[in-house]
């Protein structure tokens, strides 16, 4: 570790973590982890406040009305995002649990005597709002160090277009103070909450371990294409995230259809929190198209492990690990975990050219198939070579590794958080 960042120079010891949710395979919690590690690399101990938390016990603050799914923040958010007005009752509500949630933040920053608070998407996407209220006013009436991690913002999400709730978004949805120093994962982020709200923000991508490569598998992986039910002569296309509308899976259905080759389409996650429909949508789809489409879900986690009824349960890197290409066809991203990701594990990818990905990563070189707005043959015939030449993916894999190394790995965060926190204690 560099002089200039020794725990000394950074100034603070001890940070803590605040959002809905800290567990599982979500892009906010993978992110939070890799803070965390890094943070801890520069002398900083960390703990964390959550609705769900999967973090120690003795670090853990969890506190059920936190996260987005408890039956008071659902019900509050269909009421507030359902209609132009809210009732009198609406209002009291979410300034009761807004005050409640307060004092447990209060009572978070003593019990683990912390100097700055990291706020992880909870005053960007208005999922709790009484949540975000109640950060906005602790800054106020204590001015805590605040650094905002904002990954996505309601005026990017339609379903928070319109409701009951601009005066709340504007107060907290991010709060604007000078105790609160924002971040974002991408450029567009950052001219856009300039132009709302006038706030500077700093750029910090998300990031993956390039400086330390993934193992080689393992035999615990031996039996993971058996229990996905891929064959042996099969291909294996994995669509490593959520499942909601904006990922478009139905686009790697397509690519599956299409390829002419036998393979199975496997999702590596559940549905996410935009509801069922879509879920239903596509298992429909992939019915129509005669595609063979794995739901996985249920076999995967953060960590490995075992399932309720014994069975095993393997990581997210287990997942690449038995994949032959990667399809992330979203358009519309706040950066692109899954892209990392395959980028980390050597797998060659099929994806949509989302906004952020033009703006901000494909001009550092990287080399995957891409399309726009729909699979065009030449996507497709792309996509078989990436399938059945083994020397082209060996050399595309290689060259996004070292491109990814050099602008996105936990050395580049390193820098960026020192310069993020020294700003976040002088302000």
């Amino acid at each position: 570790m560099s002089e200039l960042l020794r725990p000394s120079k950074l100034g603070v010891s001890r940070a803590g973590f605040v959002s809905t949710r800290l567990a599982g395979t979500d892009g906010v919690s993978l992110e939070t982890a890799k803070w965390a590690a890094v943070l801890a690399r520069l002398g900083v101990e960390c703990f964390f406040f959550a609705g769900e938390c999967g973090w120690p016990e003795e670090r853990a603050y969890v506190v059920p009305e936190a996260h987005f799914q408890h039956p008071d923040v659902l019900r509050l958010s269909a009421e507030l995002f359902g209609g132009r007005v809210r009732s009198a009752e609406t209002s009291q509500q979410v300034d009761s649990l807004k005050l409640y949630l307060k004092q447990h933040l209060r009572q978070f920053v003593t019990r683990f005597d912390l100097e700055l608070l990291i706020v992880e998407n909870a005053v960007a996407i208005p999922m709790n709002i009484p949540l975000g209220l109640a950060i906005a006013e602790l800054v106020g009436e204590t001015g805590t160090p605040v650094i905002a991690h904002n990954h996505d913002f309601a005026w990017e999400r339609s379903r928070y277009a319109t409701g009951a709730a601009g005066d709340y978004l504007r107060a907290a949805f991010p709060p604007i103070h000078p105790a609160v120093t924002q971040v974002v994962i991408n450029s567009t982020g950052q001219r856009q909450l300039a132009l709302r709200t006038g706030a500077n923000a700093t750029i910090v991508p998300n990031v993956m371990d390039y400086d330390n490569p993934p193992p080689a598998p393992d035999g615990y992986v031996a039996d993971l294409r058996a229990a996905l039910g891929v064959e042996e002569h099969e291909y294996l296309l994995l669509q490593p995230t959520r499942i909601v509308p904006r990922k478009r899976i139905e686009r790697a259905v397509e690519l599956a259809a299409r390829l002419d080759q036998p393979c199975a389409l496997v999702i590596s996650h559940q549905s996410g929190d935009e509801g069922a429909d879509y879920a239903a949508f596509l298992r429909e789809y992939v019915a129509l198209m005669g595609v063979k489409c794995v739901f996985a879900g249920d076999l995967f986690a953060p960590e490995r492990g075992h399932r309720a009824d014994g069975g095993k349960l393997y990581s997210l890197a287990d997942a690449y690990a038995v994949a032959d290409l990667v399809t992330y066809p979203s358009d519309i991203e706040g950066f692109g975990n899954a892209f990392l990701e395959a980028v980390y594990y050597g797998k060659p990818l099929v994806m949509c050219a989302y906004d952020v990905y033009r703006i901000d990563i494909r001009p550092k070189g990287f080399r995957v198939v891409e399309f726009e707005d729909y699979m065009t043959e030449a996507t497709v015939q792309s996509a078989r070579d990436l399938l059945e030449d083994r020397a082209l993916v060996e050399e595309i894999v290689a060259h996004n590794y070292a491109v990814a190394r050099e602008h996105y790995s936990f050395s580049v965060l390193e820098r960026l958080l020192a310069g993020v926190m020294d700003r976040a204690i002088r302000t």
